[in-house]
Formats: C-alpha cells, structure tokens, sequence
C-alpha cells in the first residue's frame, strides 16, 4: 500500500519559496512511491480555534469551515509537512490558525490519529539563521506535545523575493532529501 504524504503550504504566495519547498518534500516522497497532496492555506477558510472543546466531547468542530474537511485528509495521510515564511518571528496567520485547530487530535478519542504520525517543516525566511528560531521551536513544541514525530527541517535563511530559493540548490537536494527519509522513515 502506498503511503500518503499532505503537504500544507502556510503562505499565501503559491509558487513562491515556501510552496517550492513544501513541493521539493513532496517530490523526495514520491520519489519513494508516495503519492502525496497539497493544501494552500490561502485558499481554505480557516477561522481561529475558540476554545469551546466540543471536539473534547465527541463532537464535530463548532466552527463550521474548511477545516473541518482537512481534519480527515490529516488523519488518512502517513506523514505531513508543514510549510511556513517567517513573519515577524512567527509563523504566518494562516498557519498559526491551522495548527491552533489541532486541539481537536489533543482529546483522546482523536489523538491516535496523529500520535507517531511523521512531520517535516520548511521555513523559508529573509533574514539570519536566527530569525527562524521561534518557528522552529513552535513547531517543534506543538509536534512534541502532540506525540508526532518531527523528522527533519530545511530552513533556508536569505531568500525574500518569490522563487528565490529556486537559487539554493543545496537547500532543494536537502528538501528532496528530507521526503524521501519521510517516507523511508530512516531520518
């Protein structure tokens, strides 16, 4: 049976280095016999989490959005990489949103869904290598604390303009790389 990999794309610029990257992942993953899908944030609504726990309950997610149909593409995928720029030190809106709703797999009825599932991230970001800091450790925390493990990461530091990581090509061999270990599961 071929594993399934969901890439998701917390920018709002498709074909910009943040989907480059994630689409490099997904390539490496292929590249394994994975079949794979893309999610572009951008183009899903996905209100912020309230907080309400109904999903703690048993039931459907109060909020009634694009998220709700995302939540079984997660759990039917064998692994997920999550794709964000950094903004402001963070993570995009669009991604801080998506991870926020993932308190539904924090109850436990649905945290067998995701515990042990396999993550990657790629960061893209303009500045130094610490400007990536809190997005890793944010991402790193969030995967921890929800049991998933988190295989490996590229961030590429250096790259502002759209597709300017298409000039990285040591970073693009190692985002390539990093699927096929996703799939493998040797990383």
């Amino acid at each position: 049976m071929r594993k399934r990999v969901l890439g998701v794309v917390g920018s709002p610029r498709k074909k910009g280095n943040t989907h480059i990257l994630v689409s490099k992942i997904l390539e490496g993953a292929e590249a394994e016999g994975a079949e794979s899908d893309i999610l572009f944030l951008g183009k899903l609504k996905i209100r912020e989490c309230d907080g309400c726990h109904a999903c703690w309950e048993g039931k459907s997610c109060s909020r009634k959005d694009d998220m709700n149909d995302v939540y079984p593409k997660i759990a039917e995928s064998d692994a997920i990489v999550l794709g964000t720029p950094v903004y402001w030190y963070g993570p995009t809106a669009l991604m801080k949103a998506f991870v926020d709703r993932f308190v539904y797999f924090n109850c436990p009825e649905n945290r067998p869904q995701v515990r042990d599932k396999p993550a990657a991230i790629a960061i893209p970001h303009e500045e130094g290598p610490e400007t990536a800091e809190l997005v890793v450790a944010f991402f790193e925390k969030s995967l921890k604390y929800l049991e998933m493990s988190l295989v490996g990461r590229v961030v590429v530091p250096g790259v502002s303009g759209k597709g300017d990581v298409l000039k990285k090509e040591e970073s693009l061999e190692a985002a390539h790389e990093l699927g096929r270990k996703l799939v493998k599961g040797d990383a």
